[in-house]
């Protein structure tokens, strides 16, 4: 009885956090699957028909560039998850207690529909944001596809952001360009450095979408339609949570910090003592 009221402590803290994290979500996806929608209309009322890498790398730059923007907004706020299956890797580490995580994933999930719904909407063409296994990806393929994306994804989240260090400040950036972000793309027509596609994106774009994410594959079959690969975005994204959050686990187990000590030093002196300390 005891253990079923501390759940509920934070209760009011908690649907509080629940709101905005369904208005960051909805926020993320608007923008992100809104430029998708933008990029297939114009491929289909244009003449000069883009690449599919040139497709693939506006889609993984409007994803990449929207999550930087949206995270770095809530991220004081919620966390700024937007993502059922990072919430789960937090609550399987300790991070985040279940009353918490039961009220993010229906944000999330809510949050998702809404930005779809939305786009559908404001833009005078059919809904055409889903994600779906390319022809020749099998479902194992696009299972362990989205399993190791989702991994990466996760594990850059919980050493970035979760992991408390001198940068954690920067997690959204740092998340963003160690675990997604691949390079610079030079546009001559602007003169500026603009940041590229993300890393992860780009592998797993072309085959699956590279959803990462069940409430985002999710949102958009609600509004436009579910294909019969769409269990594949569940089943993929909830095994690389499982797998993010055992390498870290891992990790922690065996004190990593130790492995490689003085790194979040910012003091010589004080990196030589972790130094000297992890020898003993």
């Amino acid at each position: 009885m005891y253990k079923c009221k501390h759940h509920f402590n934070n209760l009011r803290a908690d649907l509080q956090a629940a709101v905005l994290e369904f208005v960051g979500t909805a926020f993320f996806l608007l923008l992100g699957l809104g430029g998708i929608q933008a990029s297939t209309g114009a491929r289909l009322m244009s003449n000069n028909q883009a690449s599919d890498v040139e497709q693939v790398l506006y889609i993984s730059t409007c994803m990449g560039i929207s999550l930087l923007v949206s995270a770095w907004l809530f991220f004081r706020v919620t966390g700024g998850l937007f993502n059922p299956n990072v919430s789960l890797a937090l609550l399987l580490v300790g991070v985040m207690k279940p009353l918490r995580f039961f009220l993010f994933c229906i944000a999330q999930i809510v949050g998702a529909i809404t930005a779809s719904a939305l786009i559908r909407v404001l833009t005078s063409m059919p809904l055409s944001v889903g994600t779906f296994l390319q022809s020749g990806t099998s479902v194992t393929k696009g299972i362990f596809i989205e399993m190791f994306i989702t991994c990466a994804l996760v594990l850059s989240v919980l050493m970035l952001a979760a992991e408390k260090h001198q940068a954690t400040a920067f997690a959204p950036v740092r998340t963003l360009f160690v675990g997604t972000l691949r390079s610079l793309m030079f546009d001559d027509r602007l003169g500026l450095a603009l940041p590229s596609s993300p890393a992860i994106c780009n592998f797993a774009v072309y085959y699956t979408g590279a959803s990462m994410n069940c409430a985002r594959s999710f949102g958009p079959a609600v509004v436009g339609g579910f294909e019969s690969d769409h269990w594949v975005y569940w089943v993929g994204p909830l095994l690389g949570s499982l797998l993010g959050a055992a390498l870290y686990a891992t990790m922690k187990h065996v004190q990593y910090w130790k492995l490689n000590p003085g790194q979040d030093a910012t003091d010589p002196r004080e990196a030589a003592q972790e130094i000297e300390e992890a020898q003993y």
